[in-house]
């Protein structure tokens, strides 16, 4: 892996600098799971893959209590934020476990609900990851991911290269052996683990307040375009010194445009364990 919060392929193409962290801080339940909340009752036991630093697993804690929430992430600075904010809200039905979302310490048909969000793109191979989650549901259990679709998110105004910028993501994550459009690929997915009654929906994060333009600002120029994001991108022929000029350029053109915006996009399922 290499050093300063940026990984090495093939790993997690994100990092976990500072910036990167702030952004996932702005997931919340509400925001980023709406489509399974409806699904959930106190009482039941929920696996959260990939759970980063807790801010969606807080809330669906809140939803399942007194039931158990099960996070695990495969780092373990990720799992002592998402301790230090479960503890921060009261959450002590929420239990964090540094681990493989490969390879799950739990037993066999230990879990009514499995979630994960922004997880199954960053893992090369989703046919393990879905097969573990399928191991560890109960039978009926219910599987929800919310995963992006990089071809489809935008900032507007373009100014004619902002969409390169997102081109230059998906190559980069592409060489980190991801799946930047797996978010329109989730019912293929499933069917082909064996879940049933697959249910697809899609939504938007929408970031076009002055506060939201600003965050994207600081977030383009302190994460991906930074040194070591933009070194890795030129290394694996996603980018070039001058096109990641252009895009700096870009950026400082849209984020003081009247009409800025940036809209990310994401393909939701839920299915079933027969």
């Amino acid at each position: 892996m290499m050093t300063d919060g940026m990984s090495a392929t093939p790993d997690y193409t994100m990092g976990f600098s500072q910036e990167m962290l702030e952004s996932l801080r702005r997931y919340t339940a509400e925001a980023s799971a709406a489509y399974l909340l409806p699904y959930l009752r106190p009482g039941l036991r929920v696996l959260d893959l990939g759970c980063g630093p807790g801010t969606i697993s807080v809330g669906l804690a809140k939803a399942i209590d007194p039931g158990e929430l099960h996070g695990v992430d495969m780092e373990e600075s990720q799992i002592e934020l998402a301790r230090a904010v479960a503890a921060s809200q009261g959450r002590e039905n929420a239990i964090f476990h540094v681990g493989d979302v490969t390879s799950l310490p739990f037993d066999d048909d230990f879990f009514d609900v499995a979630h994960c969000h922004n997880v199954l793109m960053h893992i090369p191979d989703t046919g393990a990851v879905l097969t573990e989650v399928k191991r560890v549901l109960k039978p009926g259990g219910l599987i929800a991911c919310r995963e992006m679709i990089c071809a489809s998110c935008f900032n507007q105004p373009n100014f004619g290269v902002l969409r390169n910028a997102w081109d230059m993501f998906e190559d980069l994550l592409a060489a980190d052996d991801g799946h930047p459009q797996i978010g329109k690929e989730l019912k293929t997915h499933f069917v082909a683990a064996g879940f049933a009654h697959v249910q697809i929906t899609g939504s938007w994060d929408v970031y076009s307040t002055p506060a939201d333009v600003e965050f994207i600002f600081g977030f383009a120029n302190q994460w991906f375009l930074s040194p070591e994001i933009t070194e890795a991108a030129i290394k694996y022929g996603a980018s070039t010194p001058e096109l990641v000029e252009r895009i700096r350029e870009a950026y400082v053109q849209w984020k003081d445009h009247p009409g800025a915006l940036c809209n990310l996009a994401f393909g939701e399922a839920v299915a079933n364990k027969p």
